[in-house]
């Protein structure tokens, strides 16, 4: 136990309704002593642990009217005699009462002093006070129960056990080399069952330290995520959806975006930090070179994986995976498909999965009938039997055969936005065009328009092989 008082501001700095000043020592007592007018007839030296007396706090300037507490060693957080001072939390308040217990005996706590002398007094272990700091620099809820999870030495009971594994396998050992001759017809298993536990311990200890690598880190540090592509592939225009305000500068000018654009938002109290980068592309622009090098030197910083690596699937897949083989047998296949995964799926499903497909009208029965009039008499029989289902033509209206028997009717007054959609088609990138309107304004004339083009060839050359289909989204 230190043989000095220290004192220091419990609270954040800030003017808030209560400051408290925290003082910790063997003379902890005896600052309170000097400093504190209690209201009641109950002295100072006689306070009881952990109840509050009201009473006048002595600052030498100035006088407040708060409240006094004292913690008895070892029942403290330092394992020491501890006294707060809760005051008002105007800022000057609090300087003043700390300044104060300084005058009275006290010196200035360093940054961390209270939990190291806490670790120092066997009152929380080194992974209890690394917690402690987590919590309070936490910035998200995951980080908080990382830190608290620490904090209540979960850590240090994996260690400890760890280590009296350790220990009983050492004694083993020693008993064997102190007394060879009291159970040498023994002494071959027991190396065996030594060696043995050995390598659990050394597996435990590994998984113990992929379990931070892989996950502890993120959770304590926030997860990182590089949003990387071609310039003008949506990049910036992702990172200011998630963001949920415009961060980044957005154009359909290609290499926008030079430097790298930072951003941070909570998922479900996990904290993700977006990268948004420069397109990657050769570049005689030096500064948008500089640009690429960035994002390029950003994912070479990724963790990555190399060597003979098993990729091993969820239990939960591997569940859905092995139903959805028993459907392709019942439907006799030779190959699995989509459908029987999905049939799988909607058989097991539960939960939220469950509501959501129950919400849209999808059964087994529905799906099954579904697929039957989609396939017919066609079985999956290759390893893309999709490519032979003509779904298109059963859900959709093929509009350029239908403009080239004539079927159409002329399409008048819309030479401007069939224009329109052809220029976006011809697009290297963001192509896709959206035509948004109330019912009966003619969007679809605009589509038959396009059709009938295509067949005049009054189109680009990219466009004079293309089909359009008109969906029928409610078969």
């Amino acid at each position: 136990m230190s043989e000095q008082t220290i004192s220091a501001i419990s609270t954040a700095n800030g003017r808030g309704g209560v400051a408290i000043i925290r003082i910790s020592g063997k003379n902890a007592l005896s600052v309170a002593e000097k400093m504190f007018i209690p209201v009641g007839k109950t002295a100072v030296k006689n306070f009881s642990s952990y109840k509050m007396y009201a009473g006048q706090i002595n600052a030498g300037n100035f006088t407040d009217f708060g409240l006094c507490v004292y913690f008895k060693a070892p029942k403290s957080y330092t394992g020491e005699d501890v006294v707060e001072f809760h005051c008002h939390g105007g800022t000057e308040i609090a300087k003043g009462v700390l300044k104060q217990t300084f005058a009275c005996g006290a010196r200035p706590a360093e940054a961390g002093e209270f939990t190291k002398r806490a670790f120092l007094n066997g009152k929380i272990s080194l992974s209890a006070a690394e917690g402690v700091v987590d919590m309070i620099n936490a910035q998200s809820q995951s980080m908080i129960k990382a830190g608290y999870s620490l904090y209540q030495n979960d850590l240090g009971e994996k260690i400890k056990h760890i280590q009296n594994r350790l220990t009983t396998l050492l004694a083993s050992i020693e008993v064997d080399i102190d007394y060879p001759e009291e159970d040498l017809e023994n002494s071959i298993p027991d190396l065996i069952n030594v060696k043995a536990g050995l390598l659990n311990l050394c597996n435990d200890l590994k998984r113990l330290k992929n379990s931070y690598e892989t996950v502890g880190k993120q959770v304590k540090n926030g997860v990182t995520v590089a949003i990387v592509g071609r310039p003008n592939s949506g990049k910036s225009s992702l990172l200011n959806a998630f963001l949920g305000y415009d961060k980044a500068i957005v154009s359909d000018i290609e290499g926008t975006t030079r430097d790298v654009v930072e951003g941070v938002i909570d998922i479900k109290g996990f904290q993700f930090h977006l990268y948004d980068t420069a397109g990657i592309r050769e570049s005689k622009d030096v500064i948008e070179k500089i640009g690429v090098e960035k994002a390029e030197k950003l994912i070479d910083g990724f963790p990555k994986i190399s060597g003979n690596a098993d990729v091993y699937s969820s239990p939960e897949l591997s569940r859905v995976l092995a139903a959805a083989d028993k459907v392709r047998e019942k439907m006799a296949d030779e190959y699995l498909s989509v459908e029987h995964v999905m049939l799988a799926i909607i058989k097991s499903a539960g939960g939220r999965i469950a509501e959501l497909l129950k919400s849209e009208g999808i059964t087994e029965k529905a799906f099954s009938e579904a697929i039957s009039h989609i396939r017919g008499t066609r079985k999956a029989d290759s390893e893309s039997p999709e490519d032979t289902y003509s779904a298109l033509k059963k859900y959709g209206t093929d509009l350029v055969e239908m403009a080239r028997a004539h079927k159409l009717d002329p399409v008048i007054g819309r030479d401007e936005e069939i224009r329109n959609v052809i220029r976006i088609l011809s697009r290297k990138t963001k192509n896709n065009p959206c035509l948004i309107g109330e019912p009966g304004v003619g969007k679809t004339a605009i589509a038959e328009g396009l059709a009938m083009r295509i067949v005049k060839g009054d189109v680009p050359d990219n466009l004079k092989d293309r089909t359009v289909f008109s969906l029928d989204m409610g078969a």
